[in-house]
């Protein structure tokens, strides 16, 4: 299990080379309009995009994809992966998803581990791939527990949607920490409920978000490219 542990906090790391702390998925456009003002309304917006938003779609998803992986079931990795790329709200949402995904993928090259070749074989025959996809790949075959990575994996959006907010708004750090604690308590419940939902009921329908999104395309000043 330690193993498995170590790999997992790499994967969870912002250190992972993805440039996810580029993009804000529309959080700075919810900061722009006045949306979010403080610690409170930013808690607010990405305690509600945890449950309705990544929760309720891409977090089964995920669970979905690492499973298919396990199995070695590379039409329903692609499969999924397609229903991810045509679900992104925005262009630039689906812009960030193929960029860290492309990263993703010369991170697989790059780390030159044997046990992570049935990954890259299977994504490099696609022309571009979501970030999730290579992520539950690579949680697949380094073996980490399918309950403990979900965890990570939306620990991970959480704690980048934050670290945005803290630039964005800007909050303090001890906010940010104050903020990381509740999502936190509240991350293991939207997972566990994830890994039950059947697709049928997999739904991502947050329009004050897509919104969001999508006017962040235009926004004059800004820090984040999504």
């Amino acid at each position: 299990m330690s193993l498995q542990l170590v790999r997992l906090l790499q994967l969870a790391s912002p250190a992972l080379p993805v440039g996810a702390y580029t993009y804000s998925q529309g959080l700075e456009w919810a900061v722009e309009s006045g949306v979010i003002r403080d610690e409170a309304s930013a808690g607010r917006w990405v305690a509600d995009l945890l449950e309705h938003g990544i929760g309720g779609y891409e977090a089964p998803l995920v669970a979905a994809l690492i499973a298919a992986w396990q199995a070695d079931d590379h039409a329903e990795v692609a499969r999924l992966d397609a229903d991810f790329l045509a679900s992104r709200e925005s262009a630039e949402l689906r812009a960030e998803t193929a960029q860290m995904g492309f990263s993703m993928r010369r991170l697989l090259r790059d780390l030159r581990d044997d046990s992570l070749a049935p990954v890259l074989a299977v994504t490099d025959a696609q022309p571009e791939v979501a970030f999730p996809t290579v992520w539950a790949g690579i949680a697949a075959r380094w073996q980490i527990d399918p309950d403990a990575a979900l965890c990570a994996y939306l620990w991970s959006w959480a704690e980048n949607q934050v670290m945005a907010a803290l630039k964005a708004v800007p909050l303090g750090q001890a906010a940010g920490q104050r903020l990381l604690a509740r999502l936190g308590r509240r991350i293991v419940e939207v997972a566990a409920a994830a890994r039950q939902r059947p697709e049928a009921r997999w739904s991502n329908f947050t329009p004050a978000f897509a919104i969001a999104c999508a006017r962040h395309e235009t926004q004059y000043s800004r820090l984040f490219r999504s």
